[in-house]
């Protein structure tokens, strides 16, 4: 989710936009002495990085499934640090500790918020979608319904919320590391981009998902480090007292009694309606993010996934409760004012805050951690979407199942190479524009297109091809076409289109219209119209794998049936 912490709208949440994020490090870059060390280490970080892919590919012997989904030995406890390291993105790590220490009551509320996702994702889905998935949700879904049809709407819907994601990730990594390099403008921090988007894209294309999974955990590791040590220093300066930290960040807040009151960001056109919406698309579309959702069927069986699910909304927690600690430490170390004179969207709060601890050493750490969050992020959305590609396309439509695995596999690879240009030309053009409306808009999709289908395919029978059908494609173009009319995009200085003004709809996050109607259109689809095609199973049927586990008669029948 780097990317998508500015504005989309005057009233609505900061993340990490293009134009704000080139204050990332060369704000608190300055003195030489630290841009030779944080060159030196990540230029180490990326070597080290593409040596691990080349060296750390070893298979156990099915080699396509380890490309998709990493080893089949791993341990709960392992998958849910890859699982939080994967899902954490360097917005989380940067934007929210700026939101709260600009905003306070509302910046709390709006960290700890998505932290609900995590419920949902353990309470509906882990454990059905563990027992019924192989490699994508086309995969799950092709059980009781039209295979060809499923696989396709899935690589639909999968392939544009992973390129969008990406988009938003590669323009983030070019903002961030086009200081460190001494490249200046546009024209740097698009080189930047190229670079860096094919070094990550080779780790990918070389490592696949086994090598990936191993720095997924281990970012994750060194953020609640990172964290940790953070909160310490500054719960130790306040003597281990909240209510001396709380006192303080009031007082130098600028905003008085204010600061811990609700109202002091999220107001204006669509007021607390607007927080509602995007709170709703992070709590629901995380558990529709295909990315997490690889992560939940990467172990061997549906207990570790609930426990792989549980131990990274633990992990989620406690970095949301430091979070809090970063956020008001910073607002009480180093003044609201003069955070939000280096960058008006706050998103050097926690770098201000460690230059105020640890003087360059600490900022150093924190600015590889935070390039390490990147590169993870952009490593696995782009194998989730190659995936995707050579699986539900190729194999699963294309060649009806009959695809080799050496093929696919071939398929795949070429595809991770695909995805990761796509998204590098992406990104060129979306370097001068509020990437937080893409990282947004990810999350509005997969909540309003992908998670009311897997809810339906796994608790409700009277789910048919039509209705899921209905359901990805319906919330899809909801969901883009409800984006399109809001003010993220027109209507304000901080709109994707500035100088136009067609924002009929008065939220900037749709969420709160769309999801309800995918869900809507997923029940209306599979209760009109003929009520079955030819291939759809009775949920009897599938019924005791999707609560037991139980394996079912009829899986070899239609996995890959035509009309």
């Amino acid at each position: 989710m780097v990317g998508d912490i500015d504005s989309q709208a005057p009233s609505i949440y900061s993340k990490l936009s293009a134009g704000n994020a080139m204050s990332f490090v060369s704000a608190v870059a300055a003195p030489p002495e630290y841009e030779i060390p944080v060159l030196g280490i990540f230029a180490v970080f990326v070597m080290l990085l593409l040596l691990l892919s080349i060296g750390g590919s070893a298979t156990d012997g099915d080699e396509l499934r380890e490309f998709y989904l990493g080893s089949p030995r791993l341990s709960a406890a392992f998958n849910g640090l890859a699982l939080f390291g994967a899902y954490l993105s360097a917005a989380s790590l940067l934007g929210n500790p700026g939101l709260i220490a600009l905003s306070g009551y509302d910046g709390i509320l709006y960290t700890i918020g998505p932290a609900f996702a995590w419920v949902v994702v353990l309470l509906v889905v882990a454990e059905p979608y563990r027992r019924t998935a192989r490699f994508t949700i086309g995969d799950v879904l092709s059980l009781r319904l039209h295979s060809r049809r499923v696989h396709i709407a899935s690589a639909v819907t999968t392939v544009t919320i992973c390129l969008l994601y990406l988009t938003a990730q590669l323009v983030g990594i070019g903002a961030l590391v086009a200081p460190v390099f001494g490249l200046q403008g546009s024209a740097g921090q698009r080189g930047a981009v190229i670079v860096l988007g094919i070094a990550m894209t080779l780790f990918a294309f070389l490592g696949g998902m086994q090598v990936t999974t191993v720095v997924q955990a281990l970012k994750a590791v060194a953020v609640i480090g990172s964290a940790a040590f953070i909160s310490y220093a500054v719960m130790t300066r306040f003597h281990w007292s909240p209510v001396a930290l709380l006192e303080r960040a009031t007082q130098n807040s600028g905003s008085g009694d204010r600061f811990l009151s609700p109202g002091l960001r999220f107001e204006g056109r669509g007021g607390r309606i607007d927080l509602l919406s995007i709170q709703l698309s992070f709590a629901l579309g995380a558990a529709g993010l295909p990315h997490v959702l690889t992560r939940i069927s990467a172990v061997s069986s549906a207990r570790k996934a609930r426990q792989s699910v549980a131990c990274a909304g633990l992990l989620y927690a406690l970095f949301c409760a430091m979070t809090l600690v970063t956020g008001l430490g910073a607002t009480a170390l180093v003044t609201a004012q003069a955070i939000r004179d280096n960058s008006a969207s706050g998103n050097t709060a926690l770098l201000l805050l460690a230059r105020f601890l640890g003087g360059s050493v600490l900022v150093t750490v924190i600015a590889c951690v935070a390039f390490a969050t990147i590169v993870t992020m952009v490593a696995g959305i782009a194998l989730t979407a190659a995936c995707s590609l050579a699986h539900d396309l190729y194999a699963s439509s294309c060649k009806k199942g009959r695809a080799t695995a050496k093929n696919e596999l071939r398929v795949a690879r070429v595809a991770v190479g695909l995805v990761g240009g796509i998204a590098i030309c992406g990104s060129l053009y979306a370097q001068t524009i509020n990437v937080s409306l893409m990282v947004s808009l990810a999350f509005t999709i997969a909540a309003s297109s992908v998670f009311p289908v897997i809810v339906y395919n796994s608790w409700w029978k009277r789910l048919t091809t039509r209705g899921a059908l209905w359901g990805m494609y319906g919330g899809l173009a909801l969901s883009l076409s409800l984006t399109f009319i809001s003010p993220a995009v027109s209507g304000n200085p901080d709109a994707l289109l500035p100088h136009r003004n067609f924002d009929v709809l008065p939220l900037a996050n749709p969420g709160i219209v769309s999801i309800p109607l995918g869900f809507f259109l997923g029940w209306l689809g599979s209760v009109t119209g003929r009520t079955k095609t030819p291939t759809d199973v009775p949920y009897g049927q599938v019924e005791p794998l999707i609560l037991t586990g139980a394996p079912i008669a009829h899986q070899d029948k239609g996995a890959f049936a035509e009309d």
